[in-house]
């Protein structure tokens, strides 16, 4: 356990020296979900990071609602601890946190991989509603307590939560996007959960931004595609930038390095 922000928080933190990978979980999840995957395979030329944000995964949660916001402070917090700059990669939530994180603290990073995110609420896909009192929410709530210090009890609560979030943030714009000078790599599955129009805006709005859409996944990508989704990070994350390709058009001018 760690403290971030005064909260105790559980946490992996690199055992190798050389270039650091923080994983960001996604939302009614925890680090586990993206250390088992992708994770590793990346540590094959990466040290490892990662934390359960508060209320999820191994984390105990408190009174307060969820916000990006507070889990981006979570984030910043975590690698002022590393103390060096790292790469993020964020599926889901932790995509959306890694760029705000990228907004606010650029210097604290490298390069980030943002898969199956949403910069703005509105441009998620219509999704069915999550019934706490359906068989899904009760297997997920069973999983849910078999990690959290809060019990079995408190699942509802977290859903409740969550559900709140997810109808009002996030709520960055594309001029918000167009001020991140950080290299990112724009990840999804060809079926995700926000909309490909969404998904591209995102891309096109971000300076230099590098897009990826995997055929034939959803945003269980990481999951279903585990190989070639390590394998495109473990290129983003190494490639020498600027990009440069035989015809750009796009690209006519590429700024960004790291």
């Amino acid at each position: 356990m760690i403290s971030l922000n005064g909260h105790p928080t559980w946490a992996t933190l690199p055992r190798a020296k050389g270039s650091v990978i923080v994983l960001l979980h996604g939302g009614m999840s925890s680090s586990a979900s993206m250390r088992r995957t992708i994770g590793p395979l990346l540590a094959k030329r990466f040290a490892m990071a990662s934390f359960d944000r508060r209320g999820h995964g191994r984390t105990g949660d408190s009174d307060r609602p969820f916000s990006y916001d507070d889990m981006a402070d979570e984030t910043i917090a975590f690698i002022q601890l590393l103390g060096r700059r790292v790469h993020l990669v964020g599926h889901s939530d932790g995509g959306n946190v890694a760029l705000l994180v990228a907004m606010r603290r650029p210097e604290l990073l490298k390069r980030i991989v943002i898969v199956g995110a949403n910069y703005h609420h509105e441009g998620l896909m219509p999704l069915p509603e999550f019934d706490t009192d359906g068989d899904d929410f009760a297997r997920w709530a069973e999983r849910f307590a078999t990690r959290s210090p809060d019990g079995l009890a408190h699942a509802r609560i977290v859903a409740a939560k969550t559900q709140a979030m997810f109808a009002t943030e996030p709520t960055l714009t594309k001029d918000d996007l167009a001020t991140i000078r950080v290299p990112v790599l724009v990840m999804a599955g060809d079926d995700d959960v926000a909309t490909l129009e969404h998904t591209c805006s995102m891309y096109q709005s971000i300076p230099e931004a590098q897009l990826c859409i995997v055929p034939g996944t959803s945003h269980s990508v990481l999951r279903e595609r585990t190989g070639q989704s390590a394998r495109i990070i473990d290129h983003f994350l190494r490639s020498r930038l600027p990009v440069v390709t035989e015809t750009p058009i796009r690209r006519s001018g590429a700024i960004i390095k790291a």
